[in-house]
């Protein structure tokens, strides 16, 4: 695993090569049903293990202490990291089913439902061999905030939208707002400090975090 600091054109073609391990037994306009929750369950693991590793050098070695869950943002079951799906060479897609359902049972709070209701047990669509594949492919980079930080992971997101409607021929418009809409509607709301932003149709949340960013910079210049 690679640990130099993630550009987004390396993210980019890192999620893009997902979609064409998958190409074949899943359709285009299923990719996101797979790629997304992976991505997610990595980046999970990998927060975790930074903050182990930062709890384990404040307490000099304490691996118990590490685990407290005071230390995580996210709770990680035993048996559920992504290193125990990579240990699985048969049943792997139900050992990613049984990883995912348990980190939405141990933080119902903030992740409930979080990764969908795909079918990773589906042999006849996603064979032991191209699931490992699909780890092995995901394993290759540390999605940690030390080596991604959270702005690079929701522009890599974005235009994972956007090459999946490529895929479909759809526009990208009928997955998410573009970018450019996005950041004229953030001007035209002009959100300050105490007032409530309510999307109804919120999808993947680009125009809430367009208005935290120009809330951000309109504080930065005042």
């Amino acid at each position: 695993m690679t640990k130099e600091k993630l550009t987004l054109s390396q993210l980019e073609q890192y999620l893009s090569k997902a979609a064409w391990i998958l190409k074949g037994p899943v359709d285009a306009s299923d990719f996101k049903v797979y790629i997304f929750p992976l991505l997610f369950f990595k980046r999970i693991s990998d927060v975790y293990d930074e903050e182990f590793r930062t709890a384990l050098q404040d307490s000099e070695g304490d691996q118990e202490y590490a685990s407290f869950p005071e230390f995580h943002r996210f709770v990680i079951p035993e048996g559920c990291h992504w290193k125990d799906v990579r240990e699985t060479t048969s049943n792997v897609g139900l050992a990613i089913e049984k990883a995912l359902r348990g980190i939405e049972q141990a933080n119902q709070e903030f992740l409930y439902g979080i990764f969908g209701d795909a079918q990773w047990s589906n042999k006849n669509k996603l064979s032991d061999r191209l699931l490992i594949d699909l780890i092995e492919h995901f394993s290759q980079y540390d999605l940690s905030n030390s080596n991604v930080d959270s702005d690079l992971l929701g522009n890599s997101y974005e235009y994972l939208i956007k090459h999946f409607a490529d895929l479909t021929n759809k526009k990208a418009g009928e997955f998410y707002t573009p970018r450019s809409v996005v950041h004229l509607l953030g001007l035209i709301l002009d959100p300050h400090e105490g007032e409530t932003i309510y999307d109804p149709a919120c999808g993947t949340g680009g125009m809430l975090l367009e208005c935290v960013g120009h809330l951000k910079h309109n504080n930065s210049l005042g």
